[in-house]
């Protein structure tokens, strides 16, 4: 089983870390184009291009499934890669997971990019899937990029701007960005309120990981053998980890795997 997984930058990390937890075994290929991002300020058709470039570097390694592991470009790019890929190539879309944190009925946050932040899109989403809970919409500059270069001191800086725009009455955070899920605990120490319970964090990882095993016939095996195939593609080309995944605990999980050839 191949898995191949593509982001703009780093924040495939997160989902390539929840299928190997589902799937020890499966074989990952991590396609993303450093060069090109942020991919939030671009055109929805500049957006598109890339996306197409960085899913047909992935599709040429002929994996069982991709997961499109960034949600500016399920926004953007979806429908085209879809289009071109499926129904040899299954594709599977990142989508923030509001509806989960809606239904613990309490007032919650989602912290995204500003080009997400009161898009049509995600504001589509809150409509349809939110309910009646209290939500806040928190644009996170920087956040990103920083998180993508393992910048401590801009972390801290996005962190804190994102917090103090954040209610303090608020029971839950969603990770509208697959990068901040590489940062989740310290987003729940930035909102942490003395003597309140820590909020809960929600990520789109798990479920995606989940939803490219179903697309493919495959069930959760964590206890199988574990795999020893990772291609990491950057721009199209093979390359090793870039050094500032190794920040993180996904990137030196994956960091210790020998290439697939």
């Amino acid at each position: 089983m191949k898995i191949a997984l593509m982001d703009s930058g780093i924040g495939l990390l997160a989902a390539a870390a929840a299928v190997r937890r589902l799937r020890p075994d499966a074989d990952l290929v991590l396609s993303s184009d450093p060069d090109s991002m942020p991919w939030g300020p671009r055109t929805p058709e500049d957006v598109t291009a890339h996306a197409l470039a960085v899913a047909r570097a992935a599709a040429a390694h002929r994996p069982d499934a991709l997961i499109v592991a960034c949600n500016t470009a399920s926004v953007h790019a979806l429908a085209a890669l879809r289009a071109e890929l499926e129904p040899a190539l299954p594709v599977i879309g990142t989508v923030p997971a509001i509806k989960p944190a809606a239904a613990a009925g309490g007032p919650f946050a989602i912290w995204a990019t500003p080009a997400t932040t009161g898009s049509p899109y995600q504001r589509a989403l809150i409509r349809d899937f939110a309910g009646s809970a209290a939500v806040t919409e928190v644009p996170c500059p920087g956040l990103a990029d920083a998180v993508q270069y393992a910048d401590e001191a801009g972390i801290d800086r996005a962190l804190a701007a994102a917090a103090a725009l954040t209610p303090p009455d608020v029971q839950a955070v969603v990770l509208g960005c697959t990068h901040y899920e590489l940062v989740a605990e310290r987003i729940r120490d930035a909102v942490r309120q003395p003597g309140r319970p820590p909020v809960v964090l929600h990520g789109s990882a798990g479920a995606v990981a989940a939803q490219a095993l179903r697309r493919i016939g495959a069930v959760p095996a964590p206890s199988a053998e574990p795999g020893t195939g990772l291609v990491v593609l950057l721009g199209g080309r093979e390359s090793e980890m870039p050094e500032a995944a190794l920040a993180y605990p996904e990137g030196l999980r994956l960091a210790v795997v020998s290439p697939a050839r």
